[in-house]
């Protein structure tokens, strides 16, 4: 069989995003290796599966083009002296760097759009340059893969990637067995934000609208949970972070490697997000049978049926946000109950991992045979 790379920008998202793909490749027999920056924790998780793993520092948020150059040359060492049969690269800078890495060392690999990242939300000189990059990256990747339609036709539209290069697959999957749930016994009524502490993710948002709430709701609770200190331009300070806190209007919970207790124990998920790949906290979510309130954008909308298993609300607006969340408040709890029932049964429709693994497996065997027989 084949030795294939998965490189990231973090080892916390390749583990945790992509750890079933990982299991998948080497019960098929290939031989895995992941390329992330260094994370004691998460490498060791990753080495637990069966990977092997191999360090690369990335600097997320730099635009030094001596820094990416360096980048470039990094990748290149560690595949000329792997020789992997392929590589699967994820997220932007993995994309465009290692791709042309990957190239140079002529070894054939496919890029995986996870998302368009803050570079694309906010438009401007990085994003233009960003767009660039991608261009010239993607005329020597073999595919590009992306994770929904919409992101899809933007690459294609804005002439970055041809239309016969693409593959869209629905997300990564979720393992429907570990993410199952059961009814919560709390009386409350609690809401969860948990992501990364950024302000796209509609956070601020998040904050006003739970203001708003609390003035004729106080007994209502607005959790936040995720990991601040973020390696990014839209990052949240942690003085911030302690300040909403300290009001009483968010309950700030620091973050955790298990969601699944957090998840259960609320009435709802919010994620009022400006843009995402596929949300995989919805997922999880809407896996666990709780409503799902999110945003009428890419990543978030693809996830909810709006009414049926949760509420959509405008992006960037507050007062939209805490009109949604108000339907969950008065809400009688059955019906919650039934609501999150519904979303459990859309997503194993249509995101499950048997779904969408199935998917990956037949365009990797296709790939992988290709590879081995010198014809892709």
């Amino acid at each position: 069989m084949a030795h294939i790379i998965l490189a990231g920008n973090t080892a916390w998202g390749m583990f945790n995003f992509r750890q079933n793909l990982m299991k998948l490749l080497l019960q098929q027999g290939h031989v895995v290796t992941v390329v992330a920056p260094p994370d004691e924790k998460f490498e060791k998780k990753i080495i637990e599966t069966g990977c092997a793993f191999i360090p690369v520092n990335i600097e997320s948020k730099g635009t030094n083009p001596i820094s990416d150059l360096l980048l470039i040359r990094k990748y290149f060492k560690i595949y000329k002296s792997l020789l992997p049969d392929f590589i699967f690269h994820y997220t932007i800078k993995p994309n465009i760097y290692g791709t042309l890495a990957s190239w140079l060392a002529r070894i054939p690999s496919i890029a995986v759009v996870t998302g368009l990242g803050y570079t694309f939300i906010n438009k401007g000189f990085v994003g233009r340059i960003a767009l660039h990059l991608y261009r010239i990256a993607f005329k020597v990747s073999r595919q590009v893969w992306f994770l929904n339609e919409e992101d899809c036709t933007i690459f294609i539209s804005h002439r970055v990637v041809r239309k016969k290069k693409t593959f869209v697959l629905k997300g990564e999957g979720i393992n429907l067995d570990h993410f199952s749930g059961s009814v919560s016994k709390s009386s409350e009524i609690s809401f969860l934000l948990a992501s990364r502490m950024l302000w796209d993710k509609g956070i601020g948002e998040y904050y006003e609208a739970a203001k708003i709430l609390k003035k004729d709701h106080h007994n209502v609770i607005f959790n936040l949970l995720g990991p601040h200190g973020i390696d990014n331009p839209k990052a949240i300070s942690e003085e911030q972070i302690n300040q909403w806190h300290a009001e009483g209007i968010l309950n700030y919970l620091g973050e955790t490697d298990d969601i699944k207790p957090f998840i259960n124990s609320a009435s709802a998920i919010v994620l009022p997000s400006y843009r995402e790949g596929i949300s995989r906290v919805l997922l999880e979510a809407a896996a666990m049978e709780k409503p799902v309130i999110t945003t009428d954008v890419v990543g978030c909308r693809d996830i909810v049926i709006d009414n049926v298993t949760g509420f959509i609300c405008e992006p960037k607006n507050a007062q939209s946000l805490a009109e949604a969340m108000l339907k969950i408040i008065y809400l009688d709890k059955k019906d919650i109950e039934k609501m999150g029932k519904k979303g459990r049964e859309f997503v194993q429709k249509e995101f499950s991992d048997e779904v969408v693994l199935r998917k990956y497996s037949e365009t990797l065997g296709f790939v992988t045979n290709r590879v081995l027989n010198n014809t892709f």
